[in-house]
């Protein structure tokens, strides 16, 4: 029988093992010295990566791997399998060695979540490693018992990466195999889905989605609505936008200004002002106060219409409860009162503006003088009211005026 070899410290150990150059010399003498010392645990990891650096190591590394006096951490784990995933063989060694280890091996290890995770989250950021992340999440969701939390966590993390990739049928697959093992979908779920569904045009699916979602009452991202409101805008499907809007409020969604507002410039660009007139009144009537972009679109669109008398009205209230409208926004109204010969209104508006200390364009101050030029009987008045800020006077000389004119 051949003598024990001298006991040497676990640092000492260490040092020659990381020093060795080779690393099945290095496990020779983890092994030699086993009898007498006992490697620390640092050793042992370090031995663990520099052996499943190279495939045919690898057996050394998953023997040693189990011999570990206490269960090995995803700290260890996850860089060991990802060191096996850059041997640049075929993914089906990767597998393999992940199945042997927490599968079908003879003492399998127990899966922390975290490590799942990280694993799917590393597969999947590579599109040649994706199919094995699929693979992956198959063979744990089927042959080991997940807590519901991981299955629908790792589901969620496949979807959102396929969706990224732009492969929407494959993220629906996904989603429909989570019902398959009984777990529902949350709220992530269906905010991935129906963004991607938008990006790819699919909106009347991603539209499906978001009712099924209100059907079950699950509280959802409120980017996953607006998302689809506009997109449903932009293909001009406004009968389908404003119908959710009523479905979420009429399922108790807390609708904000976002949501309304998403609605109301859809309707104005395409010419439904009064529909978006009656949105502006159903926002009221919810308790959601409207805000500038509210105001600036409709005042906007119905000028464009051509109802400068609503677009007037709309424009005194903004005005009237403290908001501050755009030159532009001014500037339509005072064009379409100008346009149909309503010059006490374009210069009441003016001075509104000018009170607000908010500067008219150029073009405002040519349409309001052309239409002042037009009508006689009020011209000195008016010029008085329009000149009268910049000269520090409320009076001007008729010389002035005949200038003006």
């Amino acid at each position: 029988m051949l003598p024990s070899p001298p006991a040497i410290s676990p640092a000492r150990l260490h040092k020659l093992v990381t020093s060795q150059q080779d690393p099945l010399l290095a496990l020779e003498l983890v092994t030699v010295t086993s009898p007498t010392t006992k490697p620390h645990p640092a050793t042992l990891h370090s031995l663990l990566l520099r052996l499943a650096r190279r495939r045919d190591h690898l057996p050394h590394a998953l023997a040693l791997l189990r011999r570990l006096p206490s269960p090995p951490s995803p700290h260890l784990l996850l860089p060991l399998l990802l060191s096996v995933l850059r041997l640049r063989r075929p993914p089906q060694l990767f597998l393999s060695t992940f199945n042997s280890l927490f599968v079908s091996g003879p003492s399998p290890l127990p899966l922390h979540p975290q490590l799942l995770l990280r694993l799917l989250g590393a597969l999947s950021s590579t599109p040649s490693h994706f199919p094995s992340a699929l693979h992956l999440l198959r063979l744990v969701s089927s042959r080991l018992p997940l807590p519901a939390p991981l299955v629908l966590a790792s589901h969620n993390l496949l979807i959102d990466a396929a969706a990224r990739s732009g492969h929407v049928a494959v993220s629906l697959s996904l989603f429909h195999r989570l019902r398959s093992l009984h777990v529902s979908p949350d709220a992530d779920t269906y905010r991935i889905l129906t963004q991607s569904l938008c990006c790819k045009a699919q909106v009347r699916t991603a539209a499906t989605l978001l009712d099924e979602m209100l059907h079950r009452g699950i509280p959802a991202d409120p980017l996953a609505y607006t998302t689809v409101l506009n997109a449903l805008c932009r293909k001009k499907q406004l009968r389908e936008a404003y119908r959710l809007l009523c479905l979420m409020r009429g399922r108790g969604v807390s609708l904000d200004i976002v949501h309304y507002n998403t609605v109301i410039v859809g309707m104005c660009r395409e010419g439904r002002t009064l529909d978006a007139c009656k949105v502006v009144g159903d926002m009221v009537e919810s308790g959601c106060t409207p805000n500038a972009v509210t105001y600036a679109t409709v005042v906007n669109g119905l000028c464009v219409s051509g109802l400068y008398d609503k677009a007037e009205a709309y424009l005194a209230d903004m005005v009237g409860k403290g908001l501050v409208p755009h030159f532009s926004v001014f500037h339509s109204v005072i064009k379409g009162c100008c346009t149909v010969g309503k010059v006490e209104e374009a210069a009441q508006i003016m001075s509104w503006m000018l009170d607000l200390g908010v500067v008219p364009h150029v073009e405002s101050w040519s349409s309001l003088i052309r239409c002042v030029c037009t009508d006689e009987d009020c011209i000195e008045a008016e010029l008085l009211q329009m000149v009268g800020w910049q000269c520090g006077s409320n009076t001007i000389s008729s010389s002035t005026l005949s200038d003006v004119t």
